[in-house]
């Protein structure tokens, strides 16, 4: 799939490649982190890339933010005995490390849209989850917009 990706994007035409990355880093599991790699694999100025890697990564996590708010506004929070397993592992976390906790290191186990989701839907603050979140996503795709450019750096000595 991220060879798909990579091949959309360098496919387009040079002005629009940013637009090819955000929408690449909008999707689950892609995020900023390989939509920066996409980006400068793809040949794009490591700046551009990462910056339209977080802009895409943030506008569907805070998509997800505000409509799981709505949700919990309407349906309340859910209890945890009521949670599936999954979901009363990510609540652990939730108590154990806190918002900034889980925002920063989820990202390890889930992707930004499903994790802000999840603390919003179990009472966190919207705003702060989504505070935490557009840090974390920036600080991902900088650090593998990094490694993408050493590697890519890498291979054009060779």
């Amino acid at each position: 799939m991220i060879e798909n990706l990579q091949d959309f994007t360098a496919g387009l035409p040079a002005l629009l490649q940013w637009v090819g990355v955000m929408l690449a880093s909008a999707i689950p599991f892609v995020e900023s982190y390989f939509g920066s790699v996409i980006g400068i694999v793809a040949g794009m100025n490591p700046v551009v890339a990462v910056l339209a890697a977080v802009v895409g990564n943030v506008l569907s996590m805070v998509l997800v933010v505000l409509s799981a708010d709505r949700l919990r506004a309407r349906r309340g929070v859910q209890p945890l005995e009521e949670m599936s397993q999954r979901k009363q592992r990510l609540r652990r976390m939730l108590d154990r490390f806190g918002v900034p906790g889980v925002s920063l290191l989820g990202q390890t186990v889930l992707p930004s849209q499903i994790t802000s989701g999840a603390l919003v839907a179990f009472g966190a603050s919207t705003r702060g989850v989504i505070g935490w979140q557009v840090l974390s996503i920036i600080l991902w795709g900088i650090a593998f917009g990094a490694l993408a450019v050493l590697g890519v750096d890498l291979l054009q000595t060779s």
